[in-house]
């Protein structure tokens, strides 16, 4: 220790000891000032995920506390700090080992319990699920246990794809404005959540005393990217070395070296990573897309030929290990996206928050209903016409329709007519809902029944994937319906401004008022939208008798409503603010704004030239590659099922003899026809649905970071897309097949 720290320390005791001497029990231990304002502050802005996240770790760590190794705690405390997660290491360790244990404890219900219950203990049901979820468990514990670190990456990529803005943001203010505790306030108001939470606490060390000074606090935060984003380190140093510039032009000159600095960075390390890209998108589509497919096509041979694979083992397989290894996969390559532009910002602006309505219309009434209740019921609607097979065969279990053929005298009648009506010489050829009888190892019935493999209950069936995607499609589509118009509007308005700021920007500096300024600008941009902006603040000034600032943010008729973007709003109140020390320092800032507003456009623009090649494979994937492959599979699979559902009737009849060169028991081969069809097609929907559900999060996330109104956007087209697709696809590959079965079935 040094004799600083040793001279504070005995000082401090002396006067210690006096006070307790003077003050006796009293004498209570100093406590920092803590408030519950920012804790207020974080509940409103925090995800609901992550406080569910908080409450299940605090829960799991009052029931069986286990901690994690002492060399990781730190690690796991700077993600958490990094999160502003209220929780522990040892929390976190808790919840990974509680939620291993309960998959293991449901699998063993599942599995186990069920089956003996239901069938009043005749079987003890089946081990794969107890192994399976031992499995999973054991697959999922060390990625639970990564949990925060998965959180603070993620928090990560959200905060550093709003850096070049959060600069953009202080450099705008801080030219007219030397104040860095104001700029810091300003780019916190005007950027939107995970950026400005960590920027809010940044003013909130200062203001309650955990720092003495702006300069501090920032230093302090910014160490947190030094091992991420170096750049935004660097930027930001150079915005706080202006403070103690005595030349104005070198003030400027570091103000603006700090957003080129970020800017030339942000496409280096875009550069490096789109490069770095094409290894891990390879080995995902190798592992969770081609694989997975081309087992698809040997799946209907396997299936049918042997016994022992249940479809349930297909469902374990393609709909929740390999989705799973998927979204991990896609979730490490996004982790690792650097430092972006993420384009147009309208999370925190009213309109985005507004919630969507459907508008339906019944002869001369008109209701309206919210996306989510219009999504689950259409979602219900089709799931309960996709289980119609079961539902019909549970009520009744000798219920069918058959398609046959019999003697009508001197000529053959073909007609669809119910099982228990069938002639005994008819001939079938086909069934609706096609439920085959379960034979023992020796060929005799066990009573049971399998299936069903009838193409009614295959085309049946397809509601159920189309539930899934239509369902959540929808939904996404119909809630971002009004805001993507908007949105779209909004961001030609961007590409465009920068050059209705520059001639904003030189009236001004020709000494014209602001209030005709605006109306010079929409006259010369007639017809555009810069020019619709700024004609509607021309006329909210004019006819309306407003002031500059009412007609621009006015929450009624501002012009800012109908373009809510935050560059747009972040250089107006620029405007405004620099506006108040005159004419020519208004222009000065309005041309430094148009200038950055070029910049990173142009920087943005690179970065989607750099990543188009690898975009356009994955989007071409997802949109009609993985449903044609899988539509076609399926409907291979129920030829498949047809011919060798008939081909095993054909060697029932025959019995175990032999005939000329044919060995015995030839009809075990074939067993009940495989996977019922209804369970198969069922499994590869549900697989189509979350691979493109997946995926789009994946090309969003590449494309744009962390745009959640864009990730819905790509979500309902691509969802609604490649459903419906793969739904046509299977529907007539399936009809078109069972044709073809039909003709060679007729010929045995």
């Amino acid at each position: 220790m040094k004799k600083e720290d040793l001279d504070y320390t005995e000082f401090k005791n002396k006067y210690k000891k006096k006070l307790a001497s003077e003050l006796g029990d009293k004498i209570e231990e100093i406590k920092p000032i803590r408030t519950s304002d920012y804790e207020n502050f974080k509940q409103t802005f925090m995800p609901r995920n992550l406080s569910a996240y908080e409450k299940v770790c605090n829960f799991a760590e009052k029931i069986m506390p286990i901690s994690p190794d002492k060399s990781s705690i730190p690690k796991i405390e700077e993600s958490i700090r990094i999160s502003h997660l209220n929780i522990t290491p040892t929390g976190t360790m808790s919840f990974a080992a509680l939620t291993s244990l309960l998959i293991v404890f449901a699998s063993f219900i599942i599995g186990y319990i069920i089956p003996y219950v239901l069938t009043g203990g005749k079987t003890a049901g089946t081990y794969f699920f107890i192994f399976f979820g031992v499995v999973l468990a054991l697959i999922l514990f060390i990625p639970l246990t990564k949990l925060p670190f998965i959180i603070a990456n993620i928090w990560r990529m959200k905060a550093s794809n709003q850096m070049v803005l959060s600069v953009f943001y202080i450099v705008t203010y801080m030219r007219h404005t030397p104040n860095l505790e104001l700029a810091v306030n300003f780019a916190a108001e005007h950027l939107s959540p995970p950026l400005s939470l960590d920027f809010k606490k940044v003013l909130w060390d200062v203001e309650t005393g955990k720092f003495d000074n702006i300069n501090q606090s920032l230093d302090f935060y910014l160490d947190t990217w030094r091992e991420w984003n170096p750049e935004f380190i660097e930027s930001m140093h150079l915005i706080q070395s202006t403070l103690y510039e005595s030349s104005e032009s070198r003030r400027m000159d570091a103000l603006d070296k700090s957003l080129s600095v970020i800017l030339d960075e942000t496409f280096e390390k875009m550069l490096h990573y789109t490069h770095d890209l094409q290894g891990p998108i390879t080995t995902l589509h190798m592992l969770g897309i081609i694989l997975p497919i081309l087992g698809l096509v040997i799946l209907p041979l396997l299936t049918a030929f042997v016994p022992e694979a249940k479809w349930y083992h297909l469902f374990a397989l393609y709909n929740i290990l390999i989705p799973v290894l998927v979204y991990y996969l896609g979730r490490e390559i996004l982790s690792t996206r650097p430092t972006g532009y993420g384009g147009v910002d309208m999370s925190n602006k009213s309109i985005a928050t507004q919630d969507q309505k459907i508008e339906i219309k019944i002869e001369n009434e008109s209701f309206s209903i919210t996306p989510f209740l219009a999504a689950v019921f259409i979602a219900g609607v089709l799931l309960l016409i996709g289980f119609l097979p079961l539902i019909l065969h549970g009520i009744n279990p000798n219920f069918d329709y058959v398609l046959e053929q019999h003697s009508d005298g001197n000529s053959m009648v073909t007609s669809i007519t119910l099982q228990e009506n069938l002639l005994p010489d008819a001939k079938v050829y086909s069934k609706f809902l096609d439920y085959r009888p379960v034979k023992a190892a020796d060929g005799t019935l066990t009573g049971e029944t399998i299936g069903p493999y009838g193409l009614g209950a295959s085309l049946l069936s397809l509601c159920i994937p189309l539930a899934l995607g239509l369902g959540f499609g929808l939904f996404y589509k119909w809630r971002t319906k009004n805001l993507e118009k908007v949105r779209e509007e909004t961001e030609k308005l961007e590409q465009e401004f920068a050059s209705a700021l520059f001639q904003l920007g030189n009236r001004l500096a020709d000494g014209v008022p602001a209030e005709i300024a605006f109306s010079n600008v929409a006259k010369t941009m007639h017809g555009t939208r810069s020019g619709k902006f700024f004609e509607k603040i021309s006329i909210n000034i004019m006819k309306l008798g407003m002031g500059v600032e009412d007609a621009i943010f006015d929450k009624k008729v501002g012009a800012i409503n109908d373009f809510p973007s935050s560059i747009i709003e972040s250089s107006m109140k620029v405007f405004l603010e620099s506006s108040k020390k005159g004419p020519i320092v208004a222009s000065q800032a309005v041309i430094s704004v148009a200038e950055y507003i070029k910049s990173m456009h142009r920087v943005d623009e690179r970065l989607n030239d750099l990543m188009a090649d690898t975009l356009s494979s994955m989007k071409s994937q997802v949109g009609f590659l993985t449903p044609i492959i899988s539509g076609i599979v399926v409907g291979i699979t129920s030829m498949i099922g047809q011919i060798l559902g008939v081909l095993a009737d054909k060697m029932a009849a025959m019995g175990d003899t032999a005939t000329v060169g044919m060995p015995t028991n030839i009809m075990s081969m074939f067993g009940s026809g495989g996977v019922p069809t209804f369970y198969f097609q069922a499994i590869v929907g549900i697989y189509v649905v979350e691979i493109t559900f997946i995926l789009s999060i994946l090309i969003n996330g590449i494309q744009n970071g962390t745009d959640e109104i864009g990730q819905m956007t790509i979500l309902g087209k691509n969802l609604v897309t490649s459903t419906l697709i793969y739904v046509a696809v299977a529907g007539l590959f399936t009809i078109g097949f069972s044709f073809i079965a039909g003709s060679i079935v007729s010929t045995l």
